[in-house]
């Protein structure tokens, strides 16, 4: 636990207390009757309450729609599966000014919805759900599908042919193994629609605002500091009332599984009733994920002399803009070299914390583990700024090296591996541990050779994940990119920022490398899992 708690005190807990006490301490003291004053103003209780139900709904309709899709990725065999897997993990990755302007082509003024039927959906709420499951999908479809694919169907087979019924079968028998997976999805989209953004921002109007869009606009609009850090203390304390019930409620459901190899549960669809499932999937993957995909595709290409590559070209130049002291194009590889540095910390600090969580009980582990979720639910504006604030002066400055930014990236990173792994290591027998040791084998030689086969499926999955989200992170990184070398995210921002057809055709033209990016990267991660020939694990 040492390493972990040391990586999140240094990078997470000492810039945010360093933001919250620039917004509360003053020459005269503590104003902690700011709390009061800020939290009974009509205003900001109405920010409260759209962001704590508009993240509640859309989790509910996130689990709705893409619990089907991880049955089907787990447990179904068809033409074309892995490379869709990949594509349905692209929107996770994509900045969420670049999701929320393809939502308002297709559901605002003069999109393709008000074109068909005459009916707009900016500025409702019902945009901004839809833009949610968009994101979301593929936490649900990797996280309960990746354990789900691991099952050993034969024991929802064995309580069939003792007489119950497939809905009873799966109530009692899959459905009690995949909760803690379930509940460690549903944790992970409420806490990225609680803190939702730029989708609100783009999609909802000056009608919405949720906590982080007001954490915003009290910091960098109206330079209100102290007001900035109530809100961040209740989304603090909010978030982290939340993970300790979330850690005491799976701890106690979880228990060692039955594992398998997944090619041996995957099937081709037989029967009306699969193939019918097979074919919703399809078509809702179709309509919430690859048609706004495709409308931005579409603009990257559409230049005012037609269809061509003419933005991707300006990619090149560095003047083409005037936005970049580098071609943007350049933006590219600093991603890749910091995506892949903020992964390999991600999994040694998330890898740690997962192995300790199974090895240790009791309260003290269930909030660590609440801890290790934190900066998914806390603004990451605030932490942004508090590494500006904090990381400035000898040992830690590190405003001028490359490593601020794969830190930043790994602290978003590092709880999906800790959620990802977590079940499945709890899901292994400790006997088996224990029958190495009887054997002779020290703790290393038991982990290598008991644990890690059994979870470096969970492992790959873990990688792509963190892989995915620094790719993306866009909240803190923006404040802390050098001008000479951004990343994607970023170069797409400061081009949307700027008004002219060249820079948003050269927005549109980067989100899409950005997309074929991360499916390239993800469909070779999925090709590299266990042997499919080996028995069970």
């Amino acid at each position: 636990m040492a390493v972990p708690l040391g990586f999140f005190a240094l990078f997470f807990a000492y810039p945010v207390a360093a933001i919250l006490g620039r917004g509360l301490d003053t020459a005269s003291g503590w104003r902690f009757g700011r709390i009061t004053e800020v939290l009974t103003r009509p205003d900001i209780t109405g920010v409260l309450w759209f962001t704590t139900w508009q993240a509640l709904a859309s989790t509910a309709l996130t689990l709705l729609v893409a619990l089907p899709g991880a049955y089907v990725f787990a447990r179904l065999e068809f033409p074309g599966k892995q490379f869709l897997r990949a594509v349905v993990t692209v929107p996770f990755v994509l900045p969420t000014v670049v999701v929320g302007s393809a939502f308002l082509a297709l559901v605002g003024r003069g999109g393709l919805l008000d074109e068909l039927v005459g009916v707009r959906l900016d500025t409702t709420v019902w945009a901004i759900l839809l833009a949610h499951v968009f994101f979301n999908y593929a936490v649900v479809v990797r996280t309960v599908g990746g354990l789900w694919a691991q099952l050993d169907p034969r024991q929802e087979e064995a309580a069939r042919v003792l007489g119950a019924g497939r809905l009873r079968a799966f109530r009692q028998v899959t459905l009690p193994a995949l909760g803690p997976a379930v509940a460690a999805a549903a944790l992970m989209v409420f806490l990225f629609t609680f803190s939702s953004f730029g989708v609100v921002q783009i999609l909802g109007g000056p009608a919405y605002s949720t906590l982080e869009v007001e954490v915003y606009r009290q910091t960098a609009q109206l330079l209100d500091l102290p007001t900035a850090a109530v809100l961040t203390l209740v989304q603090f304390a909010a978030v982290g009332s939340i993970l300790a019930l979330h850690a005491w409620t799976v701890r106690r459901r979880e228990t060692a599984l039955r594992l398998v190899d997944p090619a041996r549960t995957a099937r081709r669809p037989s029967g009306p009733g699969q193939r019918l499932l097979l074919s919703g999937v399809l078509l809702s993957i179709a309509l919430l994920i690859l048609l706004p995909l495709g409308v931005l595709v579409e603009r990257s290409f559409d230049t005012s002399e037609g269809y061509g590559l003419g933005f991707y070209r300006a990619l090149q130049d560095a003047d083409a803009s005037g936005t970049f002291l580098v071609p943007p194009l350049e933006a590219v590889w600093n991603s890749l070299e910091y995506a892949l540095a903020a992964t390999a910390i991600a999994l040694v600090v998330g890898g740690l914390a997962a192995a300790a969580l199974t090895r240790r009980g009791g309260r003290w582990a269930r909030g660590f583990d609440a801890l290790l979720m934190l900066p998914l639910g806390v603004s990451a504006v605030t932490v942004g700024f508090g590494f500006l604030i904090t990381l400035d002066e000898p040992p830690l400055d590190l405003r001028t090296s490359w490593i601020l930014v794969p830190l930043a990236q790994a602290l978003v990173g590092a709880p999906f591996v800790v959620r990802t792994m977590l079940p499945v290591l709890r899901a292994v027998d400790g006997r088996l541990r224990e029958a190495a040791a009887v054997l002779g084998a020290s703790p290393l030689r038991a982990w290598r050779e008991v644990d890690l086969p059994l979870v470096r499926r969970a492992l790959l999955v873990a990688a792509g994940f963190a892989f995915a989200v620094s790719l993306g992170e866009f909240g803190a990184t923006v404040f802390i990119t050098r001008p000479d070398s951004p990343t994607l995210p970023v170069a797409v921002a400061r081009l949307l920022g700027r008004a002219g057809e060249l820079n948003y055709g050269q927005a549109m033209a980067l989100s899409t490398i950005l997309m074929l990016v991360c499916a390239v990267s993800l469909l070779v991660l999925d090709r590299l899992r266990p042997d499919r020939t080996s028995g069970e694990f």
